[in-house]
């Protein structure tokens, strides 16, 4: 019989560090002998995240022109692009560790609508669509960082490295501060309405400032632990 794996998500918002935890995470699963597989979402090298990066470079309009469903659409379905092959590892009893997924766009896109009955059915529509419908495996463990977006805004300023999808230093997401901050607000949200799906980790202290990375790390790891 086929051993079941274990399928593990970092989720945060743009800078606050969700890379560089990914990072270690992995390096120390690998280090203990585990078989992960990694997976970042959108797969911009891929054909199937085509609408996302048009998206992001802005070729639709703003992100609120867009509304939530609609962006909502090319994210998931970049997501189905790799959904047999996710199942396929998980099936091998391997780990498969991901950078942003579902809970990515619960969060970027969740955090346009207001309205407490029209957030619920949005979260639900988007639930039926990826779990029902596209048949998306669904993640055992979304580990969210939280970092305030004031923080993460300067964080990524200071970030250089070049990205494949875009020739800008940020795009739209990130270029809204007051849509990063909802963003960081929707995060925190979906961990206290559904604390079973997702687990937080605030990555400042009580005054204010930047956990050190490594502390951030072991509390990730306690919580697989």
């Amino acid at each position: 019989m086929k051993k079941a794996g274990m399928f593990i998500v970092i989720e945060g918002s743009d800078g606050s560090g969700k890379s560089t935890q990914y990072a270690l995470l992995l390096e120390h699963l690998r280090n203990q002998g585990k078989d992960v597989v990694v997976y970042k979402f959108p797969q911009y090298n891929e054909p199937s995240s085509f609408f996302v990066r048009e998206y992001l470079n802005g070729g639709y309009g703003s992100a609120e022109e867009l509304g939530a469903y609609t962006p909502s659409l090319f994210y998931a379905l970049d997501r189905f692009h790799a959904a047999q092959a996710i199942r396929g590892h998980l099936d091998e009893g391997k780990i498969v560790l991901c950078d942003r997924y579902i809970g990515s766009n619960m969060a970027h896109q969740g955090q346009k609508i207001s309205g407490t009955k029209e957030l619920a059915a949005y979260l639900q529509w988007l639930h039926d669509l990826e779990y029902e419908m596209l048949k998306i495996p669904k993640p055992d463990l979304n580990i969210v960082l939280l970092m305030p977006a004031v923080i993460a805004s300067e964080l990524m300023n200071q970030r250089h490295d070049a990205r494949s999808y875009t020739d800008k230093q940020k795009d739209i997401h990130e270029a809204d501060i007051h849509h990063l901050e909802k963003a960081v607000a929707m995060y925190e949200k979906l961990c206290d309405l559904f604390p079973s799906e997702f687990t937080k980790i605030t990555c400042t202290n009580d005054q204010g400032e930047v956990r050190p990375i490594d502390s951030i790390q072991q509390e990730i790891r306690n919580i697989l632990a």
